[in-house]
């Protein structure tokens, strides 16, 4: 399905654009692409892409399609980091059925829409054991992509860009600070890992802010969290 969806319809719909004279693509890539990077360090863009799972692997195949058109097509590849929360308005957030991602998950255990959080591994070479990520709000993401179209109508030439904050959160992190906005515990139990989860993947975001002289209006993991919550509370009010 990754490969169908994310590589061969991609493909398909930039030739197709193509066709009609539409040349600039932003792409939405993943810091899947990277897989479990060498260094300890936030990772830049120039880091060896090595994706551990078919979704990342469909996004890389992507990327190189693009890269490999540059005739064809200006774009700009965004690897997004985890993105999460909700537009301050929540007149948009995340709707999933079989969300994997923490902080969605971590809101649905918070309204009762699950029973119980699951660590997915506690044995990873981080400070607590839980996988560390990037987080970025949707909102920051959003304007990532207003600077992104504004570059291309301009003529701008392909780029790749990170989109994170560059500051890491472990799993456990993530759900204390949960527990703190709550003013009560989150049921949660350790389970195994994920076949192609690492344990520890952030941003080196300096080339977007220099590129744009941009700084983020939304980096706080509270009010990441807050924001989700939010939004969650009113999927369940509007059910």
């Amino acid at each position: 399905k990754y490969f169908k969806n994310n590589t061969e319809n991609a493909i398909k719909l930039f030739d197709t654009c193509y066709k009609h004279n539409l040349k600039n693509i932003i792409f939405s890539s993943t810091a899947a692409a990277y897989g479990n990077p060498n260094n300890n360090e936030s990772i830049t863009e120039e880091e060896i892409l090595n994706p551990l799972n078919p979704y990342g692997e469909s996004k890389v195949k992507t990327e190189q399609y693009l890269l490999n058109n540059k005739d064809k097509f200006n774009s700009i590849i965004l690897r997004y980091f985890n993105v999460a929360g909700a537009d301050k308005k929540l007149r948009t957030g995340l709707i999933s059925k079989y969300s994997t991602h923490l902080i969605k998950i971590a809101c649905e255990v918070a309204v009762n829409k699950r029973k119980k959080l699951v660590i997915n591994g506690s044995n990873y070479d981080t400070v607590d054991g839980t996988p560390i990520r990037d987080y970025i709000h949707v909102s920051d993401l959003a304007d990532i992509h207003l600077l992104s179209t504004k570059y291309l109508l301009n003529n701008g030439l392909s780029q790749i860009f990170n989109c994170g904050y560059g500051k890491g959160f472990s799993v456990k992190q993530v759900v204390e600070l949960m527990n703190r906005i709550l003013k009560r515990k989150l049921p949660t139990t350790i389970g195994k890992r994920r076949k192609g989860d690492v344990g520890k993947i952030v941003a080196d975001v300096s080339k977007f802010k220099k590129f744009f002289s941009w700084q983020p209006k939304f980096n706080s993991l509270k009010l990441i969290i807050e924001s989700a919550l939010a939004w969650e509370k009113k999927l369940l009010k509007n059910k």
